[in-house]
């Protein structure tokens, strides 16, 4: 026997607007999650265009390092930044003249990787021209150039550049010089008409280039629909963003209910997000090894959250509430070259890892990190650095870490330097504070892969 909903007849007309907002709430939800990924990158253009200006020609740089005054998902102080946010739409196809030595990627507005730049792109770190195309491109593009097409108008550009060592640590002067050598024009401009670059610093400013956490995230999700071609969104993600009012072209006007259950859900759904990222998968593919806590932010996915079989949105959403700039060179296995990122949450007691706790990190010897290697301590809920009197809460390995009579290396983080450890292997906490430890290996190479050298588990000192 058939049984037919309400016994055949319809919900009570209060049920049946319970149930319209419930559905209204989860869609809502579903395009925070899926939208998180551009809403990141919107926060960053439009933090750096409020501190920086815009236009085709502005590079910021950090000159000085990146460090906690930087509001920026997972920063990296051990090496020199240059990000720039560039409209397809206003300039049309945009050459950039890369220097030699650069680390770096150019993606669309959901961080899609266009390319990778540097050693594991095209250019293989000797440098050259990229012409960045806008959608559907109709236009001649000229032979010498290495042409990639972006899905959206918006793009990001994030370059690298490793620093030199100094007598009291890292010199960021050979990276900055390296990233100054950068030019980016229009393709169809002369000479005479390109606009100098403009380099300027972002150091040691306070800089908010976080993504909104309020209702101006679904403002900003609005003007980027309408700004960007149709094309970039599937017409499915399409249709969740138009079942709560954003339609591109359209007038976004939700009701006072509505507009409620929108600040409820960009209020919840980071929560969600989070206590993914809290819970091991049943699967374990975030986990590095089988008998330590390091995890890997990919989840076994590729730089693009593809799984064998399925696009692993969970995954997705949990890197770009902490991350930004997924791309191949930091995934896929090269040797010696690409960049790992290990990090920890929790202890080797299996606890959350906090500030106003004392831990120490062994490194065995030979850290497999031809270029680099650093630890940096972050808040869980946004990927910002841990802000003390100490502006750089991380070490790294151009510093003068004291080893161990085997070449293995201890590293200490808590709110208070233990006795006897040496200032260079120390990071400052924030007290009552969950943190996430990362670990870079740039340069990674064959041990890290084959797991012949793994770091320790991060160990509470009692």
């Amino acid at each position: 026997m058939v049984k037919h909903l309400y016994n055949g007849n319809w919900p009570s007309e209060e049920e049946g607007q319970q149930l319209r907002d419930e559905l209204y709430y989860s869609q809502a939800i579903q395009a925070y999650t899926t939208m998180l990924p551009a809403l990141n990158t919107i926060g960053m253009r439009d933090g750096s265009h409020t501190a920086f200006g815009s236009g085709y020609n502005v590079l910021p740089i950090w000159k000085e390092r990146m460090d906690s005054r930087a509001l920026v998902p997972t920063p990296n102080a051990d090496i020199v930044y240059a990000m720039g946010f560039y409209d397809l739409k206003e300039t049309g196809p945009l050459v950039v003249a890369v220097p030699a030595g650069i680390i770096g990627m150019y993606t669309d507005f959901f961080q899609r990787t266009l390319v990778d730049v540097g050693a594991a792109g095209p250019d293989k770190a000797k440098g050259g021209l990229y012409l960045l195309l806008p959608p559907g491109y109709q236009g001649h593009v000229p032979p010498g150039y290495y042409a990639f097409e972006s899905s959206t108008y918006n793009i990001f550009l994030f370059f690298r550049a490793l620093m030199g060592k100094g007598p009291n640590g890292v010199n960021p002067s050979p990276g900055v010089a390296v990233a100054e050598k950068t030019r980016i024009y229009p393709l169809w401009d002369e000479e005479k008409n390109i606009k100098p670059m403009d380099f300027q610093d972002g150091s040691g400013k306070n800089i908010n280039m976080m993504y909104p956490t309020d209702y101006a995230y679904w403002v900003k999700l609005k003007e980027f629909v309408d700004h960007e071609p149709i094309e970039c969104i599937t017409p499915e993600l399409r249709g969740v963003l138009a079942a709560i009012g954003i339609i591109k072209g359209q007038a976004f006007e939700p009701t006072a209910r509505q507009k409620e259950l929108l600040i409820k859900a960009v209020d919840r759904a980071p929560k969600m997000i989070l206590a993914t990222r809290m819970i091991d998968r049943q699967d374990n593919k975030n986990l590095y090894y089988n008998d330590r806590n390091w995890q890997r932010i990919w989840g076994g996915a590729t730089a693009e959250w593809m799984q064998e079989s399925y696009l692993d949105v969970t995954m997705r959403s949990g890197f770009f509430q902490i991350g930004y700039s997924s791309a191949p060179a930091m995934v896929m296995r090269y040797i010696n070259n690409g960049s790992k990122y290990p990090y920890a949450i929790k202890d080797s007691n299996g606890e959350f890892i906090n500030g106003s706790n004392t831990y120490k990190i062994h490194l065995p010897a030979g850290i497999p990190a031809k270029a680099f290697w650093a630890i940096t301590l972050y808040n869980i809920s946004d990927g910002t650095m841990h802000a003390t009197d100490v502006s750089i809460p991380g070490v790294n390995g151009y510093e003068d870490i004291a080893k161990n009579a085997d070449g293995s290396i201890d590293i200490y983080f808590g709110p208070t330097k233990p006795k006897d450890v040496k200032e260079s292997n120390y990071i400052k906490s924030v007290e009552d504070r969950a943190v996430l430890v990362g670990l870079r290996l740039y340069g990674s190479s064959v041990e890290f892969f084959d797991q012949t050298w793994r770091p320790d588990n991060v160990v509470k000192i009692k």
